[in-house]
């Protein structure tokens, strides 16, 4: 249930980012491109994002891990733009999915995501029983 949660919040965080302009992140739905093909595009890549982000995140955080130290954490931007990027790469096989036109554009995107993940977490974090 907590990974589903998680996609529809990754979801709803890509899809805020592909809302400014600035950014040159777009979501391309798999034809014919209706509302419902659009939702389930951004559900499908936010579910392909939350799994490259478990496998190879964890990995390259463990390998980063000095770098981690070093940079007092701000290396993680970089990090998760990286797996954005990664994740639009495995996208663009199909004629649908993410697309990002520069890695650096990529890291600003994982930063509205990565503020947009938080507070929503926040919000949407199953309570405890006492």
């Amino acid at each position: 249930m907590r990974f589903l949660i998680r996609v529809v919040i990754n979801a709803f965080a890509i899809w805020v980012a592909t809302l400014i302009p600035v950014l040159t992140v777009t979501v391309i739905a798999f034809p014919p491109g209706d509302t419902l093909q659009f939702v389930l595009t951004l559900l499908i890549v936010a579910a392909i994002f939350a799994i490259v982000n478990t496998i190879i995140g964890t990995i390259i955080k463990i390998v980063a891990f000095p770098l981690y130290i070093l940079t007092l954490g701000l290396i993680s931007l970089v990090i998760n733009g990286l797996l954005l990027w990664i994740t639009a790469w495995l996208t663009h096989w199909w004629n649908w999915g993410l697309r990002v036109e520069s890695f650096w554009w990529g890291v600003v995107a994982a930063l509205l995501i990565t503020v947009i993940n938080w507070i929503l977490g926040i919000i949407l974090r199953p309570q405890r029983r006492r």
